[in-house]
């Protein structure tokens, strides 16, 4: 039976070393990092999420700044936000929830945040940095927490072929190019699968670490899967509850009763991938912090 990966706990842990970094930080310094979330509407999701990221801020000692605009606010409205946010020096990190309204282009307001703020890893300046290996730039908080978890449960990574499945800019394809670089918590072979492969287990019983994030449960079955792998479960998914007739459950892209008997580690859903999300975007702000105090 596979150990846990306990997402949570792992969280925690980094957020305590944050604390401190942070606390050491204010005894050199008069201002603490500074992160701003910009939500505009009140999608339910983006409503927690922004929830979480303020308590976050709260826990380690990160100031938050949080600007709430109504649904029907304009893209020149937002551009302008962006631009002052990206000229107050109190202010090290920017982070503009997504998704936004349909009126509004997304890429346009990712362009327009400064690279040296882009703690959410998107722009891309950021985005070419983590293709060629340069680590003066902020990786998505989402594989970021993938490859701090991989590389607490396998001591040795190089060499080992790392598979993803799924190519969004979100997580595939940042993930798949942060562990092929030439680094301690990396220097993987990596290989991305996606909907155009015509039969992706080909691919997936190759893994020995396997991240999954297709947007669909049970995308991956314990057939799919070799003795031994590292599984590592992006997905979240709403699905009716097996024993609760009219409720749903949470649920990943794994099938995780039938993959954890043949794999060496797995993590769960909810608990897995979910709580190190918001605790890389309190690591990228105090990065950001530092780089801008040199």
């Amino acid at each position: 039976m596979a150990t846990i990966i306990d997402g949570k706990s792992i969280a925690q842990e980094i957020r305590e070393d944050i604390k401190t970094e942070v606390s050491a930080l204010l005894s050199k310094h008069q201002t603490p990092p500074g992160l701003a979330v910009v939500l505009v509407g009140a999608d339910p999701a983006s409503t927690v999420y922004v929830r979480n990221k303020h308590k976050g801020c709260e826990e380690v000692g990160i100031r938050s700044f949080e600007y709430k605009l109504p649904e029907d606010t304009d893209e020149a409205k937002l551009l302008l936000l962006v631009e002052e946010l990206n000229n107050n020096p109190e202010v090290n990190g920017i982070l503009v929830q997504l998704p936004l309204p349909k009126h509004i282009d997304s890429e346009k307001i990712i362009h327009a945040i400064n690279p040296e703020k882009d703690v959410d890893g998107f722009h891309p300046i950021n985005t070419g940095k983590i293709m060629i290996g340069d680590d003066d730039c902020f990786y998505p908080c989402t594989p970021f927490g993938i490859q701090e978890l991989i590389s607490r449960y396998e001591d040795n990574l190089k060499g080992k072929h790392l598979v993803v499945v799924g190519r969004s800019n979100i997580v595939g394809k940042p993930i798949a190019n942060m562990m092929v670089q030439k680094n301690e918590k990396a220097n993987c072979i990596v290989t991305i699968c996606h909907t155009a492969a015509p039969d992706i287990s080909y691919y997936t019983k190759q893994a020995d670490i396997l991240v999954v994030a297709a947007g669909y449960p049970n995308t991956v079955t314990g057939d799919m899967v070799k003795e031994g792998a590292i599984v590592i479960d992006v997905g979240v998914n709403r699905a009716p509850h097996p024993e609760i007739e009219g409720k749903t459950k949470l649920v990943g892209d794994v099938n995780f009763a039938e993959v954890s008997v043949k794999a060496k580690a797995i993590t769960p859903v909810p608990g897995g991938v979910g709580p190190m999300t918001i605790t890389m975007l309190l690591k990228n702000t105090v990065k950001a912090y530092n780089l801008q105090n040199k």
